[in-house]
This record gives C-alpha cells, structure tokens and sequence, in this order.
C-alpha cells in the first residue's frame, strides 16, 4: 500500500510539473545547440518555434529565461527578419544566424515591453535569443559559427 501511495505521489507531481511547464510555455523538448567562437565552444539548450504560431509568440509572457537556454525561430529558407519586444519580459539578446550556420548579426540587451523593430541586418534563415549579456558574457561575435542541424550540422 505505500509504495502505492509513493508511486500514485510520484506520478502526480511530475503530472504537476510538466503542467505547469505548460502553462509557462516552456517546452518539454529541448535541442542542443553550439557556438564556435574565437573564446570556444558554447553549448546551449533551445526551444524550436518553427510554426507561424510558435514564432509569433516567441518568449512571450515569460518571466524568466534560464542561463545556457534559448529559443531558435527556424524561418526555413534565408529572408529578412524583424523582431519587437512586446509581451516580453525578459531583456534578450537576438542572434542572427545565415543559412549555413554563420551569425550576421547580435542585437544586444534588447529593451523588455518595447515595440522597438530588432531588424537581422540582411536575410537569415533563423534567430536565436538567449539571456541578454550572453553574447558579451561568451565572446561571441558576428562572423561565428552556429552548430545545429537546421544549418546542416550535428
């Protein structure tokens, strides 16, 4: 009978946890992703936002972002971006990634809440965010390159 009870315990707090993983909007799905800079190799676990509704809400309403965590909008082809900051809590910066893997561009520390335009600077096939202060933090640097498998690696 206890061990009934642990495992029906067990079981609903992990029901718990993966709701309210949910309800934050994190993903249960996470994807490693590299960085090859001149400082080495930074390893990063990202969220896909891949669909039109995925990559419309973004980060959206979150209120925190774990260090070493991302999300990669996957564009599927190479195109111009723009990015806002609106329902965003949370200051990011925006990486702009080519089709074959090289950054273009990094928007640093953008502004929480803002309607500000983050534009990538010429056509990129994804945009990865992370944690404001990680580029600097990390060295990295447009002219790097991104290990995925979207960009034909790993």
């Amino acid at each position: 009978m206890r061990r009934r009870l642990q495992f029906v315990l067990s079981t609903l707090a992990f029901v718990a946890l993966a709701m309210v993983g949910t309800l934050d909007g994190l993903s249960a799905e996470l994807q490693p992703l590299e960085i090859v800079s001149k400082a080495g190799v930074h390893t990063f676990a990202v969220e896909m936002a891949v669909t039109p509704e995925d990559q419309a809400r973004g980060l959206m309403f979150r209120r925190e972002l774990p260090e070493g965590q991302g999300m990669l909008f996957d564009f599927q082809r190479e195109q111009p971006a723009t990015f806002w900051m609106k329902n965003t809590y949370v200051s990011l910066d925006m990486i702009f990634i080519r089709a074959d893997g090289t950054i273009v561009r990094i928007a640093e520390n953008t502004v929480p809440l803002s309607e500000a335009l983050v534009p990538s600077g010429g056509p990129v096939r994804a945009v990865l965010e992370v944690v404001a202060g990680t580029a600097r933090k990390l060295g990295i640097a447009p002219g790097d390159r991104v290990a995925h498998p979207i960009f034909g690696g790993r």
